[in-house]
């Protein structure tokens, strides 16, 4: 076929860091004359950069590839590629259970993306594999932004060093690697040139970024240069470990306009046992040093977090301990999972695990008292000026929404905005909050 008629569609599950690698097969995708398409009954290629961190995961990942591959028995598919973390683990899996998926590339294969769906047009069954320890070069494709424009992920560096006994991510992402600054640089110039006005920095660890490449932690430095870039108007740090942040990266969040004051934080538990077992790096009361330490040079941050509840071990008391912790910390955003165990990593070969109901439970019990806090934390917004970031509209209510530095995309809350005039996505507007609905605002444009 020619390449111009060959309609391809790309669905991308799991993480922000899976939907870059995504963007970059998309713009390699495009640049090869590959026409691109959202209807899965019109696809004659369908690509699934897939998932396989949890579970759920991993059987959504599974699931959605099966139910792609039908469509080579009742739609126009010719061609099914499977990408991403579940390729790279369960590759000779694919191959024996799912003979309908034509090419099948790692974590660290994506460049090869073009090649791989010529190979499978032509009848060609193939696998790209890098060793885990290599970095693809992105520094010249042009990615394909796929949020809405305004707003993006930069991905700082791949893999992890950390090896958490719960964690299968060093062992299908590889090792640290940070990307090198003046490519970052280039990167997230070409995205705001394409109207992006907020940054998301993403890494499995995105505090130890430079560590491997400069021999020192570069975030600060990373910050301050992304912060030349005109159009670039928030620039938002994701997936900060506790133990790793410094007083410089604190100084240049303080100082740095376009910085948020935000953090996201993973510290999973707050009972000492229990951290010791999941192979963190901390304690509590380094978790707490570090929190105090925040709020106290920056009085308005918002601290997101995740805890697992439901580790293999894990007591009633330290239940309650870990209940205890969120109701003193009061995080302004909390997420919880369940313990997921994953085989080939050392907490699934604990003793102890814990039935599922009883995980559920301590979740449901968890977010209860993190979801009393998150509404106190909103009620305590009402009367304030807030700068708030235009998503869109919801016609039916004739009222807009939009998300203020506290909240980001897709795990955060929403501020539905009340305006005199037309707004549109990706503006930046003053809002005076009114009243708050659980973890949402409502407020009311100020115009000057």
């Amino acid at each position: 076929m020619e390449r111009f008629k060959v309609k391809i569609l790309f669905i991308s599950l799991g993480c922000d860091k899976n939907l870059v690698d995504s963007e970059v097969m998309i713009g390699l995708v495009r640049e090869r004359a590959f026409e691109l398409t959202d209807d899965e009954q019109e696809a004659d290629v369908i690509v699934v950069n897939t998932c396989c961190f949890v579970n759920d995961a991993k059987e959504e990942s599974i699931n959605t590839i099966l139910e792609m591959a039908e469509l080579k028995k009742t739609g126009k598919l010719k061609a099914l590629i499977a990408t991403g973390c579940l390729a790279q683990r369960y590759r000779e899996d694919i191959e024996k259970e799912i003979p309908e998926v034509d090419a099948i590339i790692g974590t660290t294969g994506y460049e090869d993306i073009v090649t791989a769906i010529d190979n499978a047009l032509g009848g060609t069954k193939s696998e790209f594999f890098k060793d885990l320890s290599y970095l693809p070069d992105t520094k010249h494709k042009k990615r394909v932004n796929t949020t809405g424009g305004y707003y993006s992920y930069l991905k700082i560096a791949e893999g992890c060093d950390k090896n958490c006994t719960y964690c299968i991510i060093p062992k299908i992402r590889g090792n640290y690697r940070s990307v090198p600054m003046e490519d970052l640089i280039e990167e997230a110039k070409q995205l705001a040139d394409n109207g992006v006005v907020e940054l998301m920095l993403v890494a499995q660890e995105t505090t130890l970024y430079g560590v491997d490449i400069y021999g020192k932690k570069m975030l600060p430095e990373l910050l301050k240069e992304l912060c030349k870039i005109d159009g670039l108007q928030w620039i938002r740090i994701l997936y900060c470990y506790p133990e790793e942040i410094t007083d410089e990266l604190i100084e240049v969040m303080k100082t740095e306009e376009k910085v948020c004051n935000y953090l996201d934080i993973p510290i999973q538990h707050g009972c000492d046992r229990i951290l010791k077992r999941m192979g963190r790096r901390t304690n509590k009361q380094e978790i707490v040093d570090i929190v105090e330490k925040l709020r106290e040079n920056i009085p308005d941050i918002t601290l997101r977090t995740t805890l697992i509840t439901g580790f293999p071990g894990e007591t009633e008391e330290e239940h309650e301990e870990l209940m205890q912790f969120v109701e003193d910390m009061r995080f302004d955003r909390l997420g919880v999972f369940t313990y997921s165990p994953e085989e080939n990593t050392p907490a699934a070969l604990l003793k102890d695990h814990i039935d599922e109901e009883v995980k559920e439970r301590r979740r449901d019990e968890l977010m209860e008292v993190q979801q009393e806090i998150a509404f106190e934390h909103a009620q305590d917004a009402i009367s304030t000026k807030l700068k708030v970031l235009i998503e869109g509209k919801l016609p039916e209510d004739n009222v807009f929404i939009g998300r203020t530095y506290k909240d980001a995309p897709s795990v955060d809350g929403y501020i539905f905005v009340n305006s005199s005039s037309e707004l549109i996505s990706g503006q930046f507007v003053d809002v005076f909050v009114t009243d708050a609905k659980e973890y949402d605002l409502i407020g009311e444009v100020v115009w000057e």
